[in-house]
């Protein structure tokens, strides 16, 4: 791949780069270069301007009469529709509602309720834990009728069999960015009759997926990584358009009754994704996602996708040219179409490491116990900001500052 040889080169392909007009949507400090988007994305001007007229023009003036006259109670299924076709879903297959880890634990319960005499669900060892954790919860709360099986990466497909009735992976692996095969490991699911659950939180705005060409069951993910969401801001979850009306929520929660204003005692699942509704919404968090989302606009995830790639090419040739007694090793995979939009380094002071380049305005993030991990996200990164973090880099080792720092941890990493 043809990568710039120069800073000077690099500015030259900013200034072509055909995603170059979204960076000006982005909120972003001069001299800072941001590679945490895989873990909070920066925030977009329009969210500002969203959020300031939820709490001012609607919520301060016409109060709860914003339900009816700005919307806000349709809000779950028009920002689900706004998702859709960045998931290759249709926009009656997407619904904005609570956190990836409540959508989670509504889907995996639902296809628990309907699993029939099966009862395995097969998941990655090492997957992201609050997916283990919340698999694990539920086969506590059956008493042992579902059974959570943990096993490597190379050994799913193997262990997907006829007493399996859901499969719980997630797209692109958070700690490795290594790539799950969507469309394979769901076609070989369906062959012996079992679901399949994606979780797309390291995926959805990063790179084109194709839920409804290739027929996923369901699918989760959160909106504050490469949708720009915000902090906490609130998740999606996807369920193919045939399987909607047989799908019965465990946590069938007064939002998603049929007729929730005639404040019945008997619970009647509304229809479509809107039974998948639980509780009231944080209106708030919802308008900062909807600036986030009108500011990608019809955003092509090809283009993006092609960026990505030359951006992690050329930080990783970068570290790749770093002197061996650095001791710095790539854990994430090679070869670029088995990777997401992140870089995992790993190296033995890995948080030091992460600390000493924030100090020099350098963002990325650990994750125990030795990973440091790089996100690129094309909408606002530049190539002039790799070649400006692979110079801090250098700086950082050279100068043995990634050893200077204290052992004592930040809560968050």
């Amino acid at each position: 791949m043809r990568l710039p040889l120069s800073r000077a080169e690099c500015e030259q392909w900013d200034l072509t780069d055909p995603l170059a007009a979204y960076r000006k949507e982005f909120r972003l400090r001069p001299g800072l270069v941001y590679l945490d988007g895989n873990s909070l994305g920066a925030l977009t001007n329009r969210a500002v301007e969203h959020v300031r007229a939820m709490v001012e023009d609607q919520w301060g003036n016409d109060l709860i009469g914003s339900w009816n006259r700005h919307g806000w109670f349709d809000l779950p299924n028009r920002l689900g529709a706004a998702i859709a076709p960045l998931i290759g879903a249709s926009a009656d297959e997407v619904l904005v509602a609570d956190s990836t880890s409540i959508n989670l634990f509504k889907l995996a319960s639902a296809a628990a309720m309907a699993r029939g005499k099966r009862r395995r669900i097969v998941t990655e060892s090492g997957n992201f834990p609050t997916d283990l954790y919340v698999l694990q919860g539920l086969a506590q709360l059956t008493g042992g009728a579902v059974e959570v099986v943990e096993v490597p990466r190379e050994k799913v497909l193997k262990a997907i069999d006829e007493s399996t009735f859901l499969v719980v992976l997630t797209h692109v692996h958070y700690r490795t960015a290594e790539l799950f095969d969507l469309e394979g490991v769901t076609t070989r699911a369906h062959a012996v009759g079992a679901r399949v659950l994606w979780d797309l939180s390291h995926s959805a705005g990063a790179l084109p997926i194709a839920l409804t060409q290739s027929r996923v069951d369901y699918a989760v993910g959160c909106t504050y990584k490469y949708l720009n969401g915000g902090p906490g801001s609130p998740a999606f979850l996807y369920v193919r358009q045939d399987l909607q009306q047989s799908l019965r929520p465990a946590l069938s929660g007064w939002m998603g009754h049929a007729a929730p204003f005639e404040f019945t005692d008997d619970y009647r699942p509304g229809e479509g994704m809107a039974r998948h509704r639980c509780g009231t919404p944080s209106l708030v968090a919802f308008a900062a996602l909807e600036g986030a989302l009108k500011a990608l606009g019809k955003l092509d995830l090809t283009v993006v996708r092609e960026k990505s790639i030359a951006l992690m090419e050329m930080f990783i040739r970068g570290v790749e040219a770093l002197p061996a007694d650095y001791g710095v090793s790539l854990a994430s995979p090679r070869e670029a179409s088995r990777r997401g939009s992140h870089v995992a380094l790993t190296h033995p002071r890995a948080y030091e490491l992460v600390q000493a380049l924030i100090g020099h305005d350098v963002v990325g993030d650990f994750r125990a116990p030795d990973v440091a991990r790089f996100g690129f996200t094309p909408l606002y990164l530049r190539y002039v900001d790799v070649w400006t973090a692979l110079e801090r880099l250098r700086e950082v080792f050279s100068g043995g500052l990634h050893c200077q720092l204290p052992p004592r941890r930040s809560a968050v990493t």
